[in-house]
Parts: C-alpha cells; sequence; structure tokens
C-alpha cells in the first residue's frame, strides 16, 4: 500500500511537472516560477564608464582594447512615451539640455520604469526582492505579494510603492506613489505624481520575458508600452557596485546629449 503510494504520488509530480512545464519554468515548493538569480539584461550604462586611450584620449562608447579595431554598435532607436500638448515643449527643453537637468547625473534615483529591469531577484512566497546597479549607484525595490501590504511610511518616493502578485505563471508588479522628481527615460520624459507603473516577468528556462506599461493621466497622451526586453541568466554574481559620484558639471563644455538609448 505504501509503495502504491509513493508510485502514485510520482505520477502526479510528473504530470504536474509537464503541465507547469518545468524544463522552462524551475519552480519553488508553492508551485510559482523561480524567478531567483542574477541576470543580464542589456542595460547599457556603458557611456559613464569611459576608458583611458592612447595619447590622453577617451573612449566612452564601443571601446576596444590596445592594437584592436572597436566593434559595431548595434543602433537601437528609443521608444519614447507621447505627451499631451501642453508638455511637450518642456520635455523636448530639458532633452536638448539632458547633461545639465537630467537627475541621475546627480545621483539622484533613477525612478521607475528607467532603472529598468533588475540585475538580481531574491524570491519568497511572501515578497520578490530586486536589486541593481545602476548609473546612480545601487539600489533596491521590495515587492510585497500579500495585497494587504502596506508600506509604514506610504509617502511619494523615487522608486514608488510596489505590490506584486501572479497571473498564472507571470508577475505582474503595479506600482503607483511616485514623486515627481525622476524621469521615465533619458531624455527629458518627466512625469506626474500620478504616474502608474505595470511590470510584467515570465520566466521561459534561462530567459525572464520583461514587458512595462505606463500611464499618467496627467502628462501623457495614451498609456506607453516599453519595448520588451529580455533578461539573460548569469553565473555572474552581483557584486556591490560602485557608488555614484557627481561630476563637476559646472565645467562642462555644452549642454550635449549623451547617446545611451536608454
Amino acid at each position: 500500500m505504501r509503495n502504491r503510494a509513493i508510485v502514485t504520488g510520482a505520477v502526479a509530480l510528473l504530470f504536474t511537472s509537464v503541465l507547469w512545464g518545468a524544463a522552462s519554468a524551475p519552480r519553488l515548493l508553492n508551485g510559482h516560477p523561480d524567478l531567483n538569480g542574477t541576470w543580464e539584461n542589456g542595460g547599457g550604462i556603458d557611456f559613464v564608464k569611459p576608458l583611458a586611450g592612447a595619447k590622453g584620449s577617451v573612449c566612452v562608447t564601443g571601446c576596444a582594447a590596445p592594437g584592436q579595431k572597436p566593434a559595431p554598435r548595434a543602433v537601437v532607436v528609443p521608444d519614447r512615451p507621447v505627451y499631451k500638448p501642453q508638455y511637450v515643449a518642456r520635455v523636448q527643453e530639458l532633452a536638448a539640455k539632458q547633461v545639465q537637468f537630467d537627475p541621475v547625473l546627480r545621483c539622484r534615483p533613477p525612478g521607475v520604469p528607467r532603472i529598468g529591469p533588475p540585475d538580481k531577484i531574491v524570491q519568497t512566497a511572501r515578497e520578490v526582492v530586486f536589486l541593481y546597479e545602476d548609473v546612480s549607484g545601487p539600489f533596491f525595490r521590495v515587492v510585497p505579494l500579500d495585497p494587504k501590504a502596506k508600506r509604514n511610511d506610504d509617502s511619494e518616493s523615487y522608486q514608488g510603492e510596489a505590490l506584486g502578485h501572479w497571473e498564472g505563471d507571470t508577475l505582474v508588479v503595479e506600482t503607483r506613489n511616485f514623486n515627481d522628481e525622476t524621469w521615465l527615460t533619458d531624455d527629458g520624459a518627466i512625469h506626474s505624481t500620478q504616474l502608474r507603473v505595470t511590470e510584467r516577468l515570465r520566466r521561459n528556462g534561462d530567459t525572464i520575458d520583461y514587458r512595462a506599461v505606463v500611464e499618467d493621466p496627467v502628462m501623457l497622451a495614451q498609456p506607453w508600452a516599453l519595448r520588451p526586453r529580455t533578461l539573460t541568466r548569469t553565473e555572474v554574481d552581483f557584486g556591490e557596485p560602485a557608488p555614484c559620484i557627481e561630476q563637476d558639471l559646472q565645467h562642462m563644455m555644452d549642454d550635449s546629449h549623451h547617446t545611451n538609448p536608454r
């Protein structure tokens, strides 16, 4: 009888594994996909990591080892939100003078969704923690999975207040309660405190499909769906990111705009 129970349990486990697609999405004991790990997300922040070259030159992007030609840099057309007419001129002004006004270049948090997908995910049955290494330093977001969860401090913040839930095998993170001191993108894309961001993460084998939709009924003419991103699992551990160091911006030569397509 005991052997029959063991066999029956094994068959049920096998059936459940096939049904869940365990080969494509490892799972925790509670049955939800396991998102734990370090993920390469193609954030592309090398414009703030210049390398010294020959004769005092400085290489900012597409740098190559001495004696080698730099590899061609892929051109990515940035996706941008559509603004109501009364805000277009202000956004264009900030974009044209990014180096002068960009809060990230002054070590302020980038906000969401500008910070992009997480670099590392720590997942439990009660919450998911996103860890980031960004231009302006290390950041984290704690995403409770309990709909009754509430921060002790409910004031508006740079990263907002997140709450997660599962829709099948997709982790859905809804974030609100932002301040209005961050940009949505590198191009001066401001927002109001009515900003709402919905992120969706779904694991497929060693990758995660990441999608995000931004809503701001005050400034945006329509909801903005960001370009989908694919995160790839990596065995390179997530170390302590370098601290943000505000550069001496008073000596900048002009208001030129960098080409990072984030």
